[in-house]
């Protein structure tokens, strides 16, 4: 009896973080449009099929370049999501068929995150519709694009843990103790006593304080801090033990 071999496309998808000026963790979400009807929009983690000759961390690399326009940017592939199921809904079978143009009985795909600035321009060569949507205001999204990012944050904890330098990735260049504050907790999921953070951060030299302060806030302003990557480096050491 012969294999019951299928004919399989391996795909890649992105979950991009930013933390924006609110102190909400957000992932950067792109519209996919039903040629039958130009007023119906889905939104959808970015993603492609791989080229034939192409790596897939440099598909990956390259679905970034075409959503954000950065060349370069902090990756890391988490998860390969292969259920036979994941693309059964009739219309992401529709919306297949229209973009790739091909007989496709199933897609694998490869799932990356990164890590993006919010205050970074997106200057996207491929996609009209590019927002940024807070990580707990996700809308329904198709194929299994929810799980995806559910299984993203499950990563990007155990990535803070073994690096914590990559969080930096994610604030502004200066930032106030605040910031870095939430966007841990919020990634962590730690509860973390505020006044115990400020001690810990105040003993790690390549967290350095700036004479520069918050203005036109209506709070107390607060003093502006910048990370030195490479006094981290040397003495590497976690934020939170």
């Amino acid at each position: 009896m012969k294999p019951n071999f299928i004919h399989t496309y391996v795909s890649v998808d992105c979950v991009v973080f930013g933390f924006d000026y609110e102190n909400r963790l957000n992932i950067l979400l792109v519209q996919k449009h039903d040629e039958d009807d130009s007023e119906k929009k889905q939104i959808k983690l970015p993603g492609s099929l791989i080229f034939s000759e192409e790596d897939v961390d440099d598909a990956a690399q390259r679905v970034l370049h075409e959503l954000t326009g950065i060349k370069k940017m902090v990756l890391k592939q988490f998860k390969c999501f292969a259920d036979p199921m994941r693309a059964s809904n009739e219309s992401d079978i529709k919306w297949m068929g229209t973009e790739y143009k091909h007989d496709i009985d199933r897609i694998i795909t490869v799932a990356y995150l990164s890590l993006c600035k919010i205050d970074h321009k997106i200057n996207s060569s491929k996609y009209s519709t590019v927002d940024w949507y807070p990580i707990d205001e996700v809308p329904a999204l198709p194929f299994d694009h929810n799980k995806i990012i559910k299984e993203s944050l499950v990563e990007i904890r155990k990535w803070i843990e073994s690096d914590f330098s990559i969080i930096f990735e994610l604030l502004p260049k200066k930032f106030t103790i605040r910031q870095l504050y939430q966007l841990y907790s919020a990634l962590s999921e730690k509860y973390i006593d505020i006044k115990n953070f400020h001690k810990k951060i105040s003993s790690f030299n390549y967290i350095i304080p700036l004479e520069e302060i918050e203005k036109n806030v209506s709070h107390r302003a607060a003093r502006y801090y910048k990370f030195d990557a490479k006094i981290f480096k040397k003495n590497n050491s976690k934020l939170i033990k």
